[in-house]
Formats: structure tokens, C-alpha cells, sequence
């Protein structure tokens, strides 16, 4: 008897000998892990062999303290049940699910067999995965850090009886390692977040930075200058809108100043202390259009060599100016739209969203509710930007305006050209008021830049305009308004139609007026946008 008991105390020592130097390797392994794909390799390595399991999962409860989800797993994970269901261990489940808690619980590790779980009404979703897969046992045990419970090792086995009580101790001690270790593999994951966000926003101030070094190489008006009563109101209209988040539409002929209105909505807004960001949308192809607007990763297509923020993400928290709007093509304007509903973005060969506080400030020199007719324009992305719709005038309806524009750049062009300030006869004004300006503040700035250059006295005594411009005074709003060859073609068309009532072909129909083929003037009205009912309207 007493030899059996020396026998039988031989044993444990050797057992708890080998459990010491299974424990100290596993020490040193865990503590060597600096992120998921080393623990995954030791646990995968070394513990399912040492406890005789299959597959395990790991898992940890969840930032609301009432779920859990796994954090490490076996290959396992993959695989489907016999079922053909999906596996659905991935999703976050209850932490009172009569197996995570009772865990908690317990005092010393738990084994489960499948079978007698599949009998109880509340089993948890992950059991039926498991059991459909042919697990027949399950152990488990918490994983804490220190004194604090972190979640629960889940060990499975494809045989009944696999795992016995004399491995509790061992996995007791396992699970505290694996405690500290994940602690540390979250504290490294968390430092590693923290320098990518320090490397995005380092990468987002050089750019910002970059950004204001080519702006100020520019020389903006510091003001909008003009007291006439349409300038007016639209500094009315400004100074109301400005400090609103609302999107706003700056309509206008070109050369009319949008730009100028667009920073001073931003600069009297909350927005003010960020940036601006002026986007060109006729200055590229769709395809560059759309890295520049939203960005693109390191990859997403040839030549992009590195990760790029957009201009949506630069303009984060400011203002972001999308200048000649009614040029973006077709295919942006749905990503664009997109972006201005959600406030997300994704980078070109991005798979994750980003979100972006940003204030809109459109502009165009077209009308784009005949853009919308035309089918050259989104009817949503146009009412979702004419929110807050400001209509600059022409220079020629604003005469009255003219000498303090004219003093204004006066005094820049002599300052860059290094000259003294120099002044302005009123036969030279009165020249200037009486002009078209067809190309509106645009072409008064670079004829006065011009005219500062040539001359060598201390006043401009003569402005040498156009030619259109010694014949003809101020005209009427639109008469200089240039329109395109599908504008004129278009309206023509409508007007045979509205002679025709509407009727193609046959001898009474447009086509035979037009002097063309039915089917040439069917083609035509497709690619204008006409149908029929536009003719009906006068």
C-alpha cells in the first residue's frame, strides 16, 4: 500500500514537473507575442496539442460590457456544418449566455459535452454551429488579467471524454498567461493606431500646408467691393447664410466673381479658423476627378505610388468650394451625392468609409435646371446643392460699380508692378461704365493690369477697349450671353415642334420644315433631352 502510494506520488511530481516546463515555455512564447498573428501561431501550435483539442476560440467581451465576440481562432473558423450552415461564431453574442457567464462564474475550468447543451432551449447559436460540425466536448476556462475577467478560452474536441479534470490546473495557469498576454497585444494594437492617426494627420498638415503656400502665391480681393443695389443684396444674402451650415449655390456668368463670394461665406462662418479648398471640377478627367475629390490608396491604380487625401478629407471641418459644378460628369455625380448625404467618403482602392465634416459651396455659369432637362444633370445632386441659392450680376447691371473696382486694381497692379499709385481720368471712366463687360470683373481686372503696365504717366487719361465696346453702350442683360450650338439647335427644334403641334413626320411635320430625314430629327431630339411634351409647353 505505501509503495502504491509512493508510486502514485512519484507520478504527480513528474506530472507537475512536466505542467512547470510546459508553463515556463509557454511564458516566455506568450510574452514574446507582439500582436494576434504570434499568440494565433502559439495557440495553435502548442495548446490544442498539449490539451488533446481540435479547434478552440478565444474570445473577449466587448467594449459594451454585455457581449462578446472572439478575438483569436483556429482554422476551425472556416469550416461549414454538415448542415451546409453559415458559420456564424464571428458575430457578437450575450455575455449571460449560460456559458460565457457561468464560466465567470466558476472557479475552476468547465467541460461541456454538445449533446446534453443541444438539449436545453437556451443554447447559445455558436453550440449548434459546433455540434453540426461533429464537435462532440468543449472546455473552457476564463482568461483574466490579473483579477480582472477579460473573457473565456473555448477548447473543442472530436471525441467524447477528451479532456479530463487533472488538466484544470495547467489550463488555469495557461488562461493568466494568455490574460497578460492579450493585454499587451491590445496596448500595442492601440499604440499602433495611435501613430497611424499621428502619420494621417502629419500627412493631412503637410498637405494643408502645401495648400496655403500655393494659395498665398495668389492675390485675392479682401472684400467684396460694390455698393449698387444688386451687390447689395447679395451681401445681404451672405451675411445670412454664412453663419449656417447650409449648402450654397453661387450662380453667375463667368469672370462675375463666384469665388470671391465662396471665401467670403467661409471667412465670416464658424468654419473660418480651417481651410477652403477650391475644387475645379472642369479642370480634369472624371477619372482623375475622383481621386482628387475623395483621394486614393497606395496602389489603386498606375502611377498612384502612395496613399493621397482628397480634397474632401482636406477640407475636413472647413469649407470645400466645388467651382463650375455643372461641368462634373455624369458618373462623379452619384459619388458626389453620396458623399454629401452620408458625410463619408471612401478612397479610390479604399474599403473603408471615412467620415468628413464638411460645408459646400457649389458654383456655375449654367443653368442647371435645363442641365437637369437636358439629362446632363442629376435632378437630386442639383436640389441637394440649391439649398441656398445666391445670383450674382453682371458687371454691365452694375455700372455704378466700376470706379471703386477700377481704384481697387489699380492700386494692386501698381504695387506688383513696383510703380506708384497712379489715378484714372473720367473720360476713361466714363468709357469703361458705357462698356458690355461680357467677360464681367474678369476682363476689367486684366485690362487694367494691362493698362497700369503701359502707361507712363501719373493717370490713365484712355482705356483702349474691344472693339465690340466703341459702338455699343451697356445692352440689356442677356445679350451678350453666349450660348452653345446644342442651345440654339435645341431651341429651334422646340419651335418647329410648337409650329407643328408636336408632330414629326408626315407632311405637316416638323422633319418636312426642318428640311431633314424624320429619323435624323428623332436622333437629335434623343440627344438634346426633347420629348414631345416639351413642345406642348409655351
Amino acid at each position: 500500500m505505501e509503495h502504491t502510494y509512493r508510486i502514485n506520488e512519484l507520478a504527480d511530481q513528474e506530472r507537475k514537473s512536466k505542467e512547470y516546463d510546459l508553463l515556463l515555455e509557454l511564458s516566455q512564447t506568450i510574452a514574446g507575442a507582439r500582436n494576434r498573428a504570434d499568440l494565433w501561431h502559439v495557440v495553435t501550435d502548442q495548446l490544442l496539442e498539449i490539451f488533446g483539442a481540435s479547434y478552440y476560440t478565444l474570445c473577449l467581451i466587448n467594449e459594451d460590457g454585455e457581449t462578446h465576440s472572439p478575438f483569436l481562432h483556429s482554422q476551425a473558423q472556416t469550416i461549414v456544418s454538415r448542415t451546409g450552415e453559415s458559420p456564424i461564431i464571428h458575430d457578437r453574442h450575450p455575455k449571460a449566455d449560460g456559458i460565457f457567464n457561468a464560466v465567470f462564474e466558476a472557479k475552476e475550468p468547465l467541460v461541456f459535452s454538445l449533446s446534453q447543451l443541444m438539449k436545453r432551449g437556451d443554447a447559445p447559436k455558436y453550440i449548434f454551429h459546433w455540434y453540426n460540425a461533429g464537435i462532440k466536448e468543449m472546455m473552457v476556462a476564463c482568461i483574466h488579467n490579473g483579477k480582472e475577467a477579460k473573457g473565456v478560452l473555448y477548447l473543442y474536441a472530436k471525441e467524447e471524454s477528451s479532456f479530463q479534470k487533472a488538466q484544470f490546473s495547467l489550463l488555469t495557469s495557461v488562461a493568466g498567461q494568455l490574460g497578460t498576454g492579450i493585454s499587451n497585444i491590445l496596448a500595442n494594437e492601440k499604440i499602433e493606431m495611435q501613430l497611424e492617426e499621428i502619420k494621417r494627420y502629419k500627412q493631412q498638415l503637410e498637405q494643408e500646408n502645401n495648400y496655403l503656400k500655393e494659395e498665398q502665391k495668389k492675390e485675392n480681393a479682401t472684400g467684396v467691393i460694390g455698393n449698387s443695389e444688386g451687390m447689395q443684396k447679395v451681401q445681404r444674402l451672405v451675411s445670412r447664410v454664412s453663419g449656417a451650415d447650409a449648402t450654397v449655390l453661387v450662380l453667375g456668368e463667368t469672370g462675375t466673381g463666384k469665388e470671391l463670394i465662396a471665401r467670403a461665406i467661409h471667412e465670416q462662418s464658424p468654419r473660418s479658423k480651417h481651410l477652403m479648398i477650391k475644387v475645379n471640377c472642369a479642370a480634369m478627367p472624371a477619372a482623375l476627378m475622383e481621386s482628387e475629390l475623395f483621394g486614393h490608396e497606395k496602389g489603386a491604380f498606375t502611377g498612384a505610388v502612395d496613399r493621397r487625401i482628397g480634397k474632401f478629407e482636406l477640407a475636413n471641418n472647413g469649407t470645400l468650394f466645388l467651382d463650375e459644378i455643372g461641368e462634373l460628369p455624369l458618373e462623379l455625380q452619384s459619388k458626389l451625392l453620396r458623399a454629401l448625404q452620408e458625410k463619408e467618403i471612401e478612397r479610390v482602392g479604399g474599403n473603408s468609409s471615412i467620415k468628413v465634416n464638411v460645408r459646400i459651396v457649389a458654383a456655375t455659369n449654367r443653368d442647371l435646371e435645363q442641365e437637369v432637362t437636358a439629362g446632363k444633370f442629376r435632378a437630386d445632386l442639383y436640389y441637394r446643392l440649391n439649398v441656398f441659392p445666391i445670383v450674382l450680376p453682371p458687371l454691365r447691371q452694375r455700372a455704378e460699380d466700376i470706379p471703386a473696382l477700377t481704384q481697387f486694381f489699380i492700386a494692386r497692379y501698381c504695387k506688383n508692378a513696383g510703380k506708384k499709385n497712379i489715378g484714372i481720368s473720367n473720360k476713361a471712366l466714363e468709357r469703361l461704365m458705357t462698356y458690355a463687360w461680357p467677360g464681367n470683373i474678369r476682363e476689367l481686372e486684366h485690362l487694367i493690369e494691362r493698362m497700369v503696365l503701359l502707361n507712363n504717366s501719373e493717370t490713365i487719361d484712355w482705356v483702349d477697349l474691344p472693339q465690340m465696346g466703341k459702338t455699343n453702350t451697356i445692352p440689356v442683360a442677356d445679350e451678350y450671353h453666349i450660348r452653345s450650338l446644342d442651345e440654339v439647335e435645341r431651341d429651334h427644334i422646340l419651335k418647329a415642334l410648337r409650329v407643328c403641334k408636336g408632330r414629326v413626320s408626315g407632311p405637316n411635320g416638323a422633319a418636312v420644315r426642318l428640311r431633314m430625314p424624320p429619323t435624323t430629327l428623332i436622333s437629335k431630339m434623343q440627344r438634346l433631352g426633347i420629348k414631345k411634351e416639351h413642345a406642348l409647353v409655351r
